[in-house]
């Protein structure tokens, strides 16, 4: 399961009072965990082509025609179900469901959100759909949460509320916010519900330091960096890494390198390679130290935010998300991304500083409480209700007198 569908399952739990219908485009443990949270959940097979289509691959050409056949298809499939249905409003949770959800709403005349947990930009998209994504959030949506400032400025949307405003303003102020709403998507910035854990700082157990990274395993993610940096850092010594996650999409190739990786740095019985695990809780409470080395901008951080609910010291990228999420010097500590001598002089930092491992700590889980679910499930509520009246108030506008 990605981060997206985790942080939705939390959504629907966190909010009780949420009819939530969820559809799903191919079956799996994702199902499971939001039945768990109180959903209903239906799904409808999305045809492979479709499916499986990598985002670096949306180019034009021939190949994309039958992908585009069977998402219309799909498309007016889901349009369907949701004139069945006939619900308050649609939220779509991923890019992908984002264009084809977003059209099956429209033709259902339904209001439809997008809640958008990633960055539309060259580093994860084509230049093509990069424009088809901006250009679309602009008129298929009512409104969109993103889960950061970061997220929500990869989208344009800000901008292009500002200019209708401004063109709006020189037409007359009367009509400024009924123009406003006609011509962009209302917009929340909410970050992704993560429960605090039930630990305190005096419940962790000594022994040696050990720094952990928790996350699929990709390039981007930067797996290697974090293992050069903790070799430069503790080239002798009893300290420990873990890294926690499994290798997705077509990564096993990184992940074979990684293992060549240890054994190259001499780090063989320090570092464990524990693949993709359920429950991460266990790591979190062994480690001392989490670090983020994502090489592009992460969207939010939910795993920056479950390690700080921990009372972990986190060191992450300053990039995205991240800088939104931790205070530097504060609640952690962030360094330049890519940057393994910086990220190596951190590390031993901490390693070396009890007495700041526990007060960055301890003021880590005090922040981390702003993300639990119990803050940010009445938020959504709130952004979900208030983009409801901002749709019904322009389809009224609309209606000839």
């Amino acid at each position: 399961m990605s981060g997206g569908e985790i942080a939705l399952a939390r959504l629907v739990d966190a909010i009780p009072d949420l009819e939530a219908e969820v559809i799903l485009g191919e079956d799996g443990p994702v199902k499971g965990l939001l039945e768990k949270a109180g959903a209903k959940v239906t799904v409808l097979p999305l045809d492979e082509t479709a499916r499986d289509l990598r985002r670096a691959s949306i180019v034009p050409s021939l190949a994309l025609v039958p992908v585009l056949v069977q998402t219309i298809r799909y498309t007016l499939r889901i349009a369907r179900e949701i004139r069945r249905r006939s619900p308050d409003l649609v939220v779509t949770n991923s890019l992908k469901s984002a264009l084809y959800g977003g059209f099956a709403a429209r033709l259902a005349r339904v209001p439809v959100v997008w809640h958008m947990r990633d960055h539309v930009g060259r580093e994860s998209l084509t230049a093509p759909a990069v424009l088809l994504v901006r250009l679309a959030a602009r008129f298929l949506p009512c409104g969109v949460i993103a889960n950061s400032e970061s997220t929500l400025a990869s989208l344009r949307i800000e901008k292009y509320a500002r200019a209708g405003a401004e063109r709006a303003r020189r037409r007359g102020p009367s009509d400024d916010e009924r123009e406003r709403a006609r011509k962009a998507p209302a917009f929340a910035v909410i970050g992704d519900p993560c429960p605090l854990a039930p630990v305190t700082m005096e419940e962790r157990k000594g022994g040696p330091l050990t720094v952990a990274m928790v996350g699929r395993l990709c390039p981007w993610k930067g797996q290697h960096l974090f293992l050069e940096a903790f070799a430069r850092s503790f080239a002798a010594g009893d300290e420990r890494a873990v890294i926690v996650g499994g290798a997705l999409f077509g990564e096993q190739e990184y992940a074979s390198a990684l293992e060549e990786q240890v054994r190259s740095l001499g780090l063989c019985g320090r570092v464990d390679l524990v693949g993709h695990v359920d429950d991460v809780s266990p790591y979190y409470e062994r480690a001392d130290v989490l670090v983020h080395a994502s090489t592009a901008p992460e969207p939010f951080g939910q795993v920056l935010v479950e390690a700080m609910g921990h009372g972990n010291v986190v060191l992450a990228a300053r990039a995205g998300g991240p800088t939104e999420i931790l205070t530097h010097g504060v609640d952690g500590l962030l360094y330049t991304p890519g940057d393994v001598d910086e990220l190596s002089r951190a590390l031993h930092l901490v390693a070396s500083d009890e007495e700041l491992r526990v007060r960055l700590g301890s003021s880590a889980r005090k922040s981390a409480v702003r993300f639990t679910p119990a803050r940010i499930g009445p938020r959504t509520k709130a952004a979900y209700y208030d983009m409801i009246r901002r749709a019904r108030q322009d389809a009224v506008s609309k209606v000839p007198a």
